[in-house]
């Protein structure tokens, strides 16, 4: 899950159930008591209809919590950029962040590293479109060290410098769970 309309979705489909979720966060459902398997094959099923999984096995929701972490940081809390994503991470999951980089690596294919850049820049695209701060205020917000790095690693990303990218009409941004 990766937006507010997501967890409105997996909410409905739980009371759709007759279950009352405690709390529905990116990624995570607090309930009363643990689903029967019954119960998880049922909404599993029916998440899968709005294109989501489920996720049950204790790496799998390791790997979702990191991403769910990133996309938190990055998209909602522009103020904690400036944290040492490692340690963030560490502090957040109560793993080391070795194990994690590791795990993250091996599963998804490329690294925790890779995956951060990944959503700054969606982030990035996303404020260059809604054309309200300048490159230089991004970069700022965005906690990069320079407006020139930030176009490098924006060009190295997508192909593209920044105000290129401003111009061009199609397959602008995609959807958080397809970066």
């Amino acid at each position: 899950m990766v937006c507010d309309r997501c967890k409105m979705v997996v909410k409905a489909e739980l009371e759709n159930m007759g279950l009352h979720p405690f709390s529905v966060e990116l990624g995570e459902v607090e309930l009363d008591r643990e689903l029967t398997d019954k119960e998880k094959l049922q909404f599993s099923e029916q998440l899968q209809k709005f294109g989501f999984s489920l996720i049950d096995d204790r790496k799998s929701r390791l790997i979702e919590r990191i991403k769910t972490l990133i996309i938190e940081l990055v998209h909602q809390q522009n103020n904690e950029l400036s944290i040492n994503l490692s340690d963030y991470l560490k502090d957040h999951v109560n793993h080391d962040y070795h194990y994690l980089s590791a795990l993250f690596s091996e599963v998804e294919g490329t690294t925790i590293e890779k995956y951060f850049i990944a959503q700054k820049i969606e982030k990035v695209k996303e404020l260059l479109v809604y054309d309200e701060l300048s490159l230089s205020e991004i970069a700022d917000l965005l906690n990069y060290s320079s407006v020139g790095y930030l176009s490098s690693q924006f060009k190295k990303v997508t192909g593209f410098t920044p105000s290129h990218f401003k111009q061009i009409k199609e397959k602008k941004r995609k959807p958080l769970d397809q970066v």
